[in-house]
């Protein structure tokens, strides 16, 4: 349950919070049990970037130009007052490192480029994940009173799952069943085009987005967290998917982020009816996903 509403007069910064972010993350001691902020972020009176927008439009794949919003770049709008929350000292997740694993979005209406919304931002709870402690963070957008888009981002702390937590009522007890990822999908979906990923796709999608997580950007960096080499956003790879599938005004949408795509690298985009999915060269599933009428 939230608190009152913090009402923002801007959108925040996210430089300083990701420096705030980065330098409490080794004190950070994530766990399923552990407190969380139940603060709820509002800003009102928010009006897109229009360079920004047409830029985040380009790395995507989305159509530059249209007075609409795609359907994902309401959570680029809502990335600064959710680091805010998850760059606190209350926080339990340490920031770096950090991994997105899924989004579900429902968009009830078109949403105009030049429109003035209010956004809202909170965290949900903690939950177990069979790598760690999963958080769930929830946006929402207004138009004029009525609720137009919303989403529920999951985010994976990897760590040793512990061997006990603590039960409501503050006494040991054994730890609720680890969330499992999505199952697999029987068939391959059938294969519709595919695509050559540059070394830079994750600056300049976080040069797009202010998304800057240093697993995204340099081979260096990306290693100081268990990667090989850099790893796309999931959200670029959950844009890329829809703006290739499409999406109705009125939609329910979800990816789920099955393994990291490395950098650079080569995908193949798949797709049929409502689904979608993303595989590697070796088929190994990257991404998977569906868009359902509103």
């Amino acid at each position: 349950m939230t608190g009152a509403p913090v009402v923002l007069t801007g959108s925040p910064s996210l430089g300083p919070l990701l420096a705030r972010g980065a330098l409490l993350s080794p004190f950070k001691r994530p766990a399923p049990d552990a407190a969380f902020p139940r603060t709820r972020l509002v800003l009102p009176g928010l009006r897109v970037d229009l360079a920004r927008l047409a830029a985040y439009e380009r790395v995507c794949g989305f159509p530059t130009g249209e007075d609409a919003l795609p359907v994902t770049y309401p959570h680029v709008l809502g990335f600064p007052p959710a680091m805010r929350l998850m760059s606190e000292r209350a926080f339990p997740l340490p920031l770096l490192g950090l991994v997105h694993t899924s989004i579900s979005i429902t968009r009830h209406a078109r949403m105009p480029a030049t429109g003035a919304y209010e956004l809202s931002v909170h965290v949900e709870g903690l939950a177990v994940h069979r790598r760690g402690t999963q958080a769930t963070v929830v946006t929402g957008v207004r138009d004029g009173g009525d609720v137009v888009w919303e989403s529920r981002s999951t985010y994976l702390a990897r760590h040793g799952r512990p061997a006990e937590a603590r039960r409501e009522d503050g006494k040991p007890g054994p730890l609720p069943p680890a969330a499992e990822p999505p199952p697999a999908v029987a068939e391959p979906l059938p294969a519709v085009a595919e695509w050559r990923l540059g070394a830079d796709v994750g600056r300049r999608y976080g040069a797009a987005s202010g998304d800057r997580n240093p697993i995204h950007l340099h081979p260096l960096t990306a290693r100081l967290f268990g990667f090989p080499r850099a790893i796309a956003h999931g959200m670029w790879t959950a844009a890329r998917c829809l703006a290739a599938h499409g999406t109705p005004d009125s939609c329910h949408v979800r990816a789920d982020f099955r393994a990291p795509v490395l950098l650079p690298g080569t995908v193949t985009y798949a797709a049929k009816g409502p689904r979608f999915e993303l595989r590697g060269r070796d088929d190994r599933v990257h991404v998977t996903g569906e868009v359902l009428p509103g």
